[in-house]
């Protein structure tokens, strides 16, 4: 009693289980049912109506069918209880070959509330096949060497039911000399093996006959058998060996038939009949052998039948290679199928509408389609599409469901009556593709508004136009009729720098036209944004607006303008610019002289500008760069070169045409005073009163300059005297000044001076009426070499002891490098 009342509540566990799961399933829209194979045609499979909370009367007026994947139904639904019944008897084995767990997919579609809902049911097997073998009759033949305990594989028995009603036993009767032993397989399946148990005597037995039975675990229990007949021969000691243990091929399903798929080889170290190796199958299914060909001499497998991915995936096959002989070797063939995009989706259009009101929301239901594809991997993902122009689009129902729903509202002036094209295409390479068409009439509803031709406009127009011109049209067009459908067009409120936009152009109200009321300049104004009013003559009236954008062209009708050099007071005639630039006579190759400077109003390639040299006074002296206006020198300026250069360099932009402008700059090339007092003197002798009176000014400056820089020489070498008079060095003769020459001294009769010559520089800059005058002095100097004697430090001319220099007399001259630079005179 405890033992039954533990085995009633596992029962009534197991049924609560199945009872929520149920319920559970049903909640989310899927149920699942279990029923036995081989149930007569209308066996109760589950009630649907209850687990699904459908009232009975409501069945029939509700549309409720039952539609099974495949073309077979096996399933329907009762019209008076709501219950799934079984609509033909199902042979598991048949519809689930080498699947553990069979199971069934049906869809129950209500179409009054356009849903479906899913249900597997599950078919259990029940024990309703015997094990066979492959072959009723086995002969093995062994040596009589063959050593006790000596193992050979048997054909296992088939039994194409699952689970416990499968094989589970095996069982060996008939002779004393051969025992049973079952191995287990990597899969679980049991594999028998015959046994040496004796040793054999052929001449004692030449032959031994056994019964091999095979027993499944039903109720009550089925076997089968197999007559095993072994023969004792001759020894035979070497066995055939394979090349390899395992041999793996990989092979598409649209693969040919008859072609070859793999050559398995064995090879027998005998001669003779001993060494002639037969291939067969050992270990087979029966739907491999109807796939598979094994040649027995070649040992070459093909295929013999169409391959189907979607029916078996792979294939296990063990091949027996057996010499002449009772010695063989055995190896193991997989064969996989790999997946070839030879399925082409299908769509099954399970409820649709026939029409449709325009004023319709947006997310309608208009059709419920069912799309499958039965390639798997990406050949089986399937892709459903619509054309992007229709307003309507697709949502993942269930499953495989998808909905037809709209995207918008309609509009049945613009389409009365569509034919939605739905379209599916696998992911395989190429793509197959198939297409459903849901034919749609819409119901009218008076909800236009005029509708412009384009989103938006734009236009182009080029600057300087007349006042008056077209610039472009727009157009809208109402879908009703009579004076709703009839358009006019305004322009909306807006200001353009700061004046009335209605100033600037204006819509034509019946065509549409906009026309452009002044001439515009695109440096004032590059882009006009308006928009354009459409009403419709209805009660109330309906309009829209559109943008319309209107960008200026810019045209070349600004020349460059030249920065620097700025603009002469009194340019000559034909001279646009002038300027004066300063140049040492020492100045290296690329050493930059000037730059000009130039802008141009315009824009884009119109504003681009280029530099280029026009005339010189020496043509190779100076190079203008080309985009940067830099005025450099070529080479070094020579003595032949005039000390006054004219460069004329003209700037041109890259309009069409082309306009221009010239700057003129002037060049000095000055190294000393000479050249430039003679330089000066020429350009004051040049007419205009400005470069005269500056000329006077810098000759004036360095006139008075010079005298004030030789006093102080003659009032310092006259201070100097004095000291050197005064000096003991002197009264006493010492030789501390003998090497001095004596014209680096100053005598009572005459003045001679250390410095023998001063230079002076000269910076002008002509039309900044500023110069600069430099005089540098001692650097042509001679400095007394001699040194004081110890006992008299006092240097010759008055120097601080403690600054004075210890020089030997291999030590150069003492050089002055001051320069006094003169103030920027003005006129």
């Amino acid at each position: 009693m405890g033992a039954a009342g533990r085995r009633w509540g596992r029962r009534e566990r197991a049924l609560l289980w199945c009872v929520l799961a149920a319920a559970w399933e049903a909640a989310w829209g899927q149920l699942r049912y279990a029923v036995p194979e081989e149930m007569p045609k209308g066996s109760f499979v589950g009630d649907v109506a209850k687990d699904l909370g459908l009232q009975l009367p409501a069945l029939r007026d509700r549309g409720v069918r039952v539609l099974s994947e495949g073309r077979t139904q096996y399933f329907s639904l009762h019209g008076k209880t709501g219950h799934l019944v079984t609509a033909e008897r199902i042979d598991r084995e048949q519809l689930c070959r080498m699947v553990e767990q069979c199971v069934l997919r049906c869809e129950v579609i209500v179409e009054g509330e356009m849903k479906v809902y899913g249900i597997e049911v599950e078919v259990t097997d029940i024990n309703d096949n015997a094990p066979s073998f492959r072959e009723a009759e086995t002969e093995l033949r062994l040596s009589e060497t063959t050593a006790p305990g000596s193992r050979f594989p048997l054909r296992d028995a088939q039994d194409p039911d699952a689970g416990t009603n499968s094989v589970q036993s095996y069982e060996l009767s008939g002779d004393e000399h051969f025992s049973l032993a079952v191995q287990a397989g990597p899969g679980g399946d049991q594999r028998p093996e015959l046994v040496l148990a004796k040793a054999l005597d052929r001449e004692e037995a030449s032959c031994h006959e056994l019964v091999l039975r095979a027993s499944d675990g039903g109720e009550p229990a089925r076997t089968g058998t197999a007559r095993i007949r072994v023969a004792v021969l001759d020894a035979n000691d070497n066995a055939p060996v394979f090349s390899q243990a395992e041999y793996t091929v990989r092979v598409p399903e649209d693969v040919p038939v008859g072609s070859a798929l793999v050559t398995l080889t064995a090879t027998d170290a005998d001669d003779g009949l001993n060494g002639d190796v037969k291939y067969s199958f050992k270990k087979i299914s029966d739907r491999a052998s109807e796939l598979f060909h094994l040649d027995s001499e070649t040992g070459e497998i093909s295929v013999k039948d169409d391959l189907d991915f979607e029916e078996i995936s792979s294939h296990e096959l063990e091949v027996q290679a057996n010499d002449g002989g009772v010695l063989f070797d055995t190896a193991k063939v997989a064969i996989a199928v790999t997946d070839v995009n030879d399925n082409a989706p299908e769509i099954s259009v399970r409820s649709a509408l026939s029409t449709i009101s325009e004023d319709a929301p947006s997310g309608t239901v208009v059709a419920l389609l069912h799309v499958q594809d039965r390639d798997s991997g990406a050949n089986g993902e399937v892709r459903c599409s619509i054309a992007e122009s229709l307003p309507f689009r697709l949502e993942k129902s269930f499953a495989e469901y998808y909905r037809v729903v709209t995207a918008r509202e309609l509009d049945r002036e613009e389409v009365a009556e569509y034919n939605v094209t739905v379209r599916a295409a696998d992911g395989g390479s190429p793509a197959l593709r198939s297409s459903a068409v849901l034919a749609l009439r819409v119901l009218d509803v008076n909800d236009n508004a005029p509708v412009f031709a384009e989103a938006r406009y734009s236009a182009r127009l080029p600057e300087n136009n007349a006042a008056g011109a077209l610039v472009l049209t727009v157009r809208a067009a109402d879908a009703d009729w009579g004076q709703n459908a009839r358009v006019r067009y305004r322009l909306s409120e807006g200001r353009v720098r700061g004046a009335p936009l209605s100033s600037y152009v204006s819509v034509q109200a019946e065509t549409g036209a906009l026309y452009a009321l002044r001439s515009f300049d695109y440096e004032e104004v590059r882009e006009v944004g308006l928009w354009v009013r459409a009403e419709d003559g209805g009660a109330p009236a309906l309009s829209s607006n559109v943008s319309v954008r209107l960008v200026i062209v810019d045209e070349n009708d600004n020349a460059p303008q030249v920065l620097y050099p700025p603009a002469a007071p009194a340019p000559a005639p034909g001279a646009g610019w002038a300027g004066v630039e300063l140049a040492p006579r020492s100045a290296e190759p690329g050493a930059l002289v000037a730059k000009v400077v130039a802008v141009d109003a315009d824009a884009g390639q119109n504003a681009w500008l280029s530099y280029e040299l026009a005339k010189a006074t020496e043509p190779g002296l100076f190079r203008v760069g080309l985009h940067s206006g830099e005025v450099r020198t070529a080479r070094f300026p020579l003595a032949r070169d005039a000390a006054r250069q004219s460069l004329v360099v003209v700037v041109k932009d890259h309009g069409r045409p082309a306009l221009s402008a010239t700057a003129t700059l002037t060049v000095v090339l000055a190294e000393s005073v000479a050249e430039l007092l003679s330089e000066l003197g020429s350009a004051a002798a040049a007419p205009g009163e400005a470069a005269g009176s500056l000329t006077r000014w810098l000759v004036v400056a360095v006139a008075a300059v010079s005298c004030l820089f030789l006093a102080f020489l003659l009032l310092l070498l006259a201070l100097r005297l004095r000291r050197w008079r005064r000096s003991p060095l002197l009264a006493a003769g010492s030789g501390a000044l003998r090497g001095v020459p004596a014209s680096h001294f100053v005598g009572i009769d005459g003045v001679r001076a250390f410095l023998h010559s001063y230079s002076h520089e000269v910076s002008l800059t002509a039309d900044s009426r500023k110069s600069q005058l430099r005089l540098s002095a001692g650097s042509c100097c001679d400095t007394l070499p001699a040194r004081p004697p110890p006992d008299e430090p006092a240097p010759l001319l008055g120097e601080d002891p403690a600054g004075a220099r210890r020089a030997d007399p291999a030590a150069p001259p003492v050089s002055s490098s001051d320069q006094a630079p003169l103030p920027f005179l003005s006129r």
